[in-house]
């Protein structure tokens, strides 16, 4: 019996195996085929909801930005967690993990993508900084922070970060570490912060880097 799905269950579908499929073989090496024979639907299915294999690239990379954010949120909310811990939290919600994602971050870092690029760093920050001006505003409230402009503290911090540590594998973990001591450092300047308060914290994210 064929199986009726929604146009919004098929099109998770397709990008659920185009995953798959980008993990395995790497986005170069896999194919609409390939993506088509291992679910099993007519080509013409696959383009009703995806002219290309790019066009599926970009949306996995949306779908992955929409997910990290999704995810920060929920971890920002809980304000039975310290402050620090949950900014923490939200930025590791949204690091890069596992073949999938690493396989999709690869490719966008490829100069043909710069647009891809440009357009999940723009999705990021439209997403994130309304989420940390919301902890600026908080730590203000509580005394923890001192920042006027909770707004425009939180879009700095998520320009300079997104360029600063954009590609983590470049550096070596002696500049990770001594990178990151300075977004502290600045970071903490920034929002009118005690000097190592959200040193600890905050280089629980480097650290973690570092062990990748």
């Amino acid at each position: 019996m064929r199986v009726v799905k929604s146009a919004e269950e098929r099109k998770n579908e397709i990008l659920d195996v185009a995953e798959q499929l980008f993990a395995e073989k790497g986005f170069d090496n896999a194919s609409t085929n390939d993506i088509i024979k291992r679910i099993g639907i007519a080509r013409g299915t696959l383009y009703h909801h995806f002219k290309s294999k790019e066009e599926i690239l970009d949306a996995i990379v949306e779908r992955m930005t929409s997910t990290g954010i999704a995810r920060a949120k929920i971890i920002v909310s809980n304000k039975e967690v310290p402050l620090q811990e949950r900014l923490t939290g939200m930025i590791l919600a949204l690091n890069i993990s596992g073949e999938v994602e690493e396989e999709v971050f690869e490719q966008i870092h490829k100069p043909q993508n710069a647009l891809l690029h440009q357009k999940m760093q723009e999705h990021l920050l439209s997403g994130v900084v309304p989420i940390i001006a919301g902890l600026i505003e908080e730590g203000n409230e509580s005394g923890l922070f001192d920042s006027k402009y909770p707004a425009e503290a939180a879009e700095m911090i998520m320009v300079y970060s997104s360029v600063a540590f954009d590609e983590f594998s470049d550096l070596s973990p002696q500049e990770i570490e001594k990178k990151g001591r300075a977004f502290i450092c600045h970071t903490e300047r920034l929002l009118g912060a005690k000097e190592n308060s959200l040193l600890e914290p905050i280089m629980k994210i480097f650290m973690n880097q570092m062990q990748k």
